[in-house]
């Protein structure tokens, strides 16, 4: 399928899609018949499972391992998947991190990593895949994955929260810069979803009781890319410098949930 430029995917690299969202994503992309590489930084286990089911739906995997506070290596790294795919119609930038410190105790090496890793790698990664988008002349999309802390902030959480609200302008910019050539760039936030960043690998989200969160629960990885999906297909031509967030309603509690607090445990995170 193509939309009214002409713009029809066919291959796509997802970073850190060793497990989560990232393999979510990279899975639904390959159900929507794209080629797909697929990055690791410590599981390279994970990353060859999410390469069998891409490849048991018809479509090639080529992986390779990521780190993304390696900012010299980081663009070869993206070079070398798209070398190996046959070009890179679609990148998503999903590879982070994030660290439980306090601000008044947050170290500089600490800081740095996390930035790094969230933000400085993501530039790198995210300027190299649209280069050969322009090169290609076939248009494309960029879709990175943010959190609802590119908008709220969480306590102990300065330098992800940092990160993230500077991933999400950085995406805004790019939306205004790459139009000309075809190439949309979004952002998708992420609430609360069962993955092993929150410490619910293969959990049943709809298991999990959260009276904070609108709809009741969690998010399931798939929920998140399926609208990952959609921003890396032809049905997505019209819409750039947008940021979908996929929380279950969680910001909107913002007023009611602070007025209904009832102690002050919130304030250690």
């Amino acid at each position: 399928m193509e939309d009214a430029t002409g713009f029809s995917p066919t291959t796509a690299i997802v970073t850190g899609s060793d497990s989560g969202i990232g393999r979510a994503a990279a899975v639904a992309l390959a159900r929507s018949g794209l080629d797909v590489g697929i990055t690791w930084h410590t599981d390279q286990a994970g990353a060859e499972e999410t390469a069998d089911e891409v490849r048991s739906l018809g479509q090639k995997a080529a992986v390779r391992q990521l780190d993304t506070t390696d900012l010299r290596g980081s663009a070869a790294v993206i070079d070398s998947l798209a070398d190996e795919l046959g070009g890179v119609d679609v990148f998503i930038n999903n590879a982070g991190t994030g660290d439980q410190t306090k601000f008044l105790d947050l170290d500089v090496k600490t800081w740095m990593g996390t930035l790094d890793t969230n933000l400085n790698g993501a530039f790198v990664c995210m300027q190299a895949a649209p280069r050969r988008m322009v090169k290609a002349g076939r248009g494309g999309r960029i879709v990175a994955v943010t959190s609802v802390h590119e908008f709220q902030p969480r306590v102990g959480s300065s330098a992800y929260d940092a990160s993230k609200h500077g991933l999400g302008g950085l995406i805004k910019t790019m939306a205004l810069e790459l139009a000309q050539f075809g190439i949309t760039a979004n952002s998708v936030a992420p609430g609360e979803i069962a993955t092993p960043m929150t410490g619910q690998t293969d959990e049943d989200p709809t298991s999990k009781d959260r009276p904070g969160v609108p709809l009741g629960r969690p998010g399931d990885a798939r929920e998140v890319a399926a609208v990952i999906a959609f921003l890396a297909s032809p049905e997505s031509s019209y819409v750039t410098g947008a940021s979908w967030v996929v929380d279950g309603g969680m910001l909107q509690m913002g007023p009611q949930g602070g007025s209904h607090i009832t102690a002050h445990d919130w304030r250690e995170g």
